[in-house]
């Protein structure tokens, strides 16, 4: 129900937007977030909207340089990323689902997970 896309090879410095689609109807009413997972390591938290786009979350190695969003008319999570870093390069996954605030980075109260697609920042 979630895919995501706009991945690819990008060199250091440059911007990147990943994109979301869902197809489930009942997006709106989803807390949605962004994850990655880099060769070797285990997946982490990027950044998290609330369902109504009013909140944002982000780990602090993205803060101020990723801003997430999200337009529910058309059921679409976005990822902007304004400088990437070569330590960026991961597998990113966008997901659904309703964690309560105080644990809204935890992978494991999402529902939903789309397949990821890849980033790779060269320096």
């Amino acid at each position: 129900q979630l895919q995501a896309s706009g991945g690819g090879l990008v060199q250091a410095g440059g911007p990147l937007r990943l994109s979301c689609v869902s197809t489930a109807r009942t997006f709106s009413g989803y807390s949605m977030g962004w994850f990655r997972q880099a060769p070797g390591k285990e997946r982490e938290f990027v950044a998290a909207v609330r369902w109504s786009g009013s909140a944002t979350y982000y780990a602090d190695s993205v803060k101020g340089r990723f801003t997430i969003s999200r337009d529910n008319a058309k059921n679409t999570l976005y990822l902007q990323i304004h400088s990437l870093k070569p330590e960026d390069t991961a597998v990113y996954y966008c997901a659904a689902g309703r964690p309560i605030l105080s644990a809204i980075t935890n992978g494991r109260l999402y529902d939903y997970w789309g397949p990821g697609t890849l980033v790779t920042v060269s320096s």
